[in-house]
């Protein structure tokens, strides 16, 4: 079997997606997922080019994957040992350096504004002088693709350059993202034809017409050896491809399975989905459902049919295990579910029901019944399973809910400056004694967080006896849709909660008032809690 190797970019080429910017503890934290992870290279930055990347080289983590500078070619003018932006990736302190340059006759000319021949000497002048310093050199070829169609010869003869000056890795780069999956994987072989060897040579593809992923498959295929990416597709415009699709397609399907091996055991396979929304995690953002692979929604079955062909055999519907990717397979429950997809999907809650139990069709019939009011089950499991425990009289009563109040109201702060304030009071009965709870939605740094967060923090200041099985419950997202319009219109919220357990659920609530239907789905999301964590009634 012939060894790919992975080269991840997230570090450098990630952070250039708009809207995200790593800290150098985050950057840290992210190497060392990808080296448990089990990737070649990890791309740290650019040092040099801000105090972040910087930072992270002089922390220098200590990795099993070959951490990795880069940089750019040294400028025409200056000799390679007295330019001090190649000094700074040499002075990095890395095993290995990337360098980027131009092989587009085009940005040679129009964007550097040097002559061809000075574009092709300062390749080679830069990459011996990494070579000289006991680096392993890669050289990423810019605007390859474009460049040999424009140009052949002269874009094979930078590559030719960076070979003979002793690159490690000579990387062809779809720049501009345009280039379709059959064009890489011919001009990929051309290349290899024109004597750069496939085990020097890699791919780096952007996913501007959103086939990043199968352009670097098609490369591989015609010979190429390395694969750049990054987590979860992270990039400039539209992106880079991404490795959270890559690995477990090279890994677990054909013909690639057969073919060739990485350097990624089985074991850390099943941390994928786990590294994936790690990322998310530390960029504060939902992890996207319909992600291959590890996305909550890849392995959900809703449709009926499905849902029944499923239980009989998982291969009817899922390509591969979810298991072997650490994902799982969820049956959701819609208007559109029959009595397997309901069955399926209590077993999942440890809910054993009798297949003539009458309770199930009330249940659906409940279901059906309140989506058409706009509820909307398939992503919210936890409140569905509510609902069918209180069809079955096996949902216990905890505390009641007697009154609560939300006000907000404009003020000027110490600073004369108008503020909104939201204040929200609840009142409970848990067991024989009220409970009476005030809230203010301002955070530590005077800001108003709005009335549902005021409601949250009310509703779960003082349960009594309850309160410490909620106390690492966290809300994570909120989402609004209307599904009415006009005067009659219905508010949906769906409300993702996590806790200390590494736990993650979702419930709705629906009414005309947004704050009613938010704290519905609050009422939910606690009660599931303590469902699950096996409270008892007072």
């Amino acid at each position: 079997m012939d060894r790919v190797y992975l080269y991840d970019t997230t570090l450098r080429d990630g952070q250039q997606t708009q809207g995200v910017q790593f800290s150098t503890e985050e950057k840290v934290q992210i190497a060392r997922a990808l080296d448990a992870l089990g990737v070649d290279y990890v791309e740290g930055g650019w040092p040099g080019a801000n105090p972040t990347d910087s930072a992270f080289f002089e922390a220098l983590p200590k990795l099993d994957a070959t951490l990795t500078a880069f940089g750019m070619t040294k400028r025409v003018g200056r000799s390679a040992e007295n330019d001090d932006v190649l000094a700074a990736v040499v002075n990095a302190g890395t095993p290995a350096v990337c360098l980027v340059g131009k092989t587009h006759d085009f940005h040679v000319t129009d964007a550097l504004g040097v002559t061809l021949e000075d574009n092709v000497a300062a390749i080679g002048d830069s990459v011996r002088h990494l070579v000289q310093n006991g680096r392993e050199a890669l050289f990423d070829a810019e605007h390859f693709f474009d460049g040999y169609k424009a140009n052949p010869g002269y874009a094979l003869d930078c590559l030719r350059a960076a070979m003979e000056a002793g690159a490690r890795w000579i990387v062809l780069c779809d720049t501009n993202g345009g280039t379709l999956p059959e064009e890489i994987g011919r001009i990929t072989g051309e290349v290899i034809a024109a004597g750069v060897p496939g085990d020097r040579l890699g791919i780096h593809t952007h996913n501007d017409t959103e086939t990043a992923v199968a352009g670097s498959l098609a490369a591989v295929m015609a010979g190429a050896r390395q694969v750049q990416g990054t987590l979860n597709g992270l990039g400039e415009r539209c992106g880079n491809a991404n490795l959270v699709s890559l690995i477990p397609t090279l890994m677990l399907k054909e013909p690639y399975a057969s073919l060739f091996e990485t350097g990624i055991t089985q074991d850390a396979l099943a941390g994928l989905t786990r590294t994936s929304r790690l990322l998310d995690e530390i960029l504060n953002r939902v992890p996207q459902k319909q992600a291959a692979y590890v996305g909550a929604s890849a392995f959900a079955h809703k449709a009926g049919l499905h849902a029944s062909a499923i239980a009989k055999d998982p291969a009817t519907y899922e390509h591969v295990d979810p298991g072997v990717v650490g994902n799982a397979r969820i049956i959701p429950m819609s208007n559109q579910a029959g009595q397997s997809n309901l069955r399926k999907r209590l077993a999942d809650a440890g809910l054993e029901v009798d297949p003539g139990d009458p309770a199930l069709g009330r249940i659906l019939d409940v279901v059906k019944a309140r989506e058409a009011d706009g509820y909307a089950y398939d992503t919210a499991q936890a409140s569905f399973e509510l609902l069918a425990r209180r069809e079955l009289g096996l949902l216990p009563a905890f505390f009641e809910v007697k009154r609560y109040r939300v006000t907000v109201e404009r003020r000027k702060n110490k600073y004369d400056r108008m503020v909104s304030l939201s204040e929200a009071v609840v009142v409970v009965k848990v067991g024989d004694e009220k409970k009476l709870s005030v809230s203010e939605s301002m955070d530590e740094s005077g800001n108003d967080r709005g009335p549902v967060n005021a409601l949250s923090k009310a509703l779960a200041k003082d349960l009594g006896p309850y309160q410490q099985a909620i106390e690492d419950l966290r809300l994570v997202d909120f989402k609004v849709r209307i599904t009415q319009g006009g005067t009659e219109a219905v508010t949906r919220v769906i409300i993702d909660s996590e806790d200390g357990k590494g736990r993650r659920w979702s419930t709705v609530g629906v009414s005309a008032n947004l704050v009613d239907a938010s704290f519905e789905a609050l009422l939910d999301a606690i009660t599931w809690k303590l469902v699950r964590d096996g409270a008892t009634p007072v």
